[in-house]
């Protein structure tokens, strides 16, 4: 891997850092050939720190670390991506990230969903709302709407229609999310169990 540290007059390439589960972006820092070379020998994400003008080894008085998972070089050979695993906050402040936001697994559009779903649960107020209507008639006529969609599935597996069977799997899912929220388990928690068998 070649990294173009003569590109800036002070040998300092900007690291971007990465969460490596949840690929929430966490800091900016900077590295010169020497924190590179250190953070490939140690393990945990070194930079050359502009304010203290020497080198710095994220969580050294905190023990906040960040530990290597990858490093990546840009097409230009002129930024990093850092994947790591936090030990954790990652910003002084004592927040996740050094741009104050959480950092959580999300997922796309099951996260967004998930999250839909959680609403309406909590928030009620409509008559109209058919994920309010299965949670307002309890956790036996959900499980048995997860067990009504995956009979579905199953059916539409063993036949040709791409089309039918996608729209039997989206049907399981979508009521596979409202019963974790009925059970009150994320799917992280799910998510987290799966890749504990691997």
């Amino acid at each position: 891997m070649q990294i173009n540290f003569s590109k800036y007059p002070d040998g300092l390439v900007p690291a971007i850092i990465q969460d490596a589960n949840t690929k929430s972006v966490l800091m900016l820092g900077y590295m010169n050939d020497v924190a590179y070379a250190k953070t490939l020998e140690t393990k945990k994400v070194t930079f050359f720190s502009r304010s203290k003008d020497r080198l710095w080894t994220k969580g050294e008085e905190s023990g906040n670390f960040l530990n290597l998972v990858s490093i990546k070089v840009d097409c230009d050979q002129d930024a990093l991506l850092v994947m790591a695993h936090p030990v954790g906050p990652t910003c002084h402040t004592g927040s996740d990230t050094c741009w104050n936001e959480s950092n959580t697994p999300f997922y796309g559009f099951i996260s967004e969903l998930e999250a839909t779903i959680k609403d309406r649960k909590e928030n009620a107020t409509s008559q109209e709302s058919y994920i309010a209507s299965l949670f307002e008639k309890g956790i036996n006529k959900i499980a048995q709407k997860v067990g009504e969609e995956a009979v579905e599935v199953v059916i539409e597996a063993k036949d040709d229609n791409a089309d039918l069977f996608k729209n039997e799997a989206a049907d399981l899912l979508f009521h596979y999310l409202i019963l974790l929220q009925a059970k009150e388990v994320s799917f992280d928690a799910i998510v987290k169990v799966l890749k504990g068998r691997a």
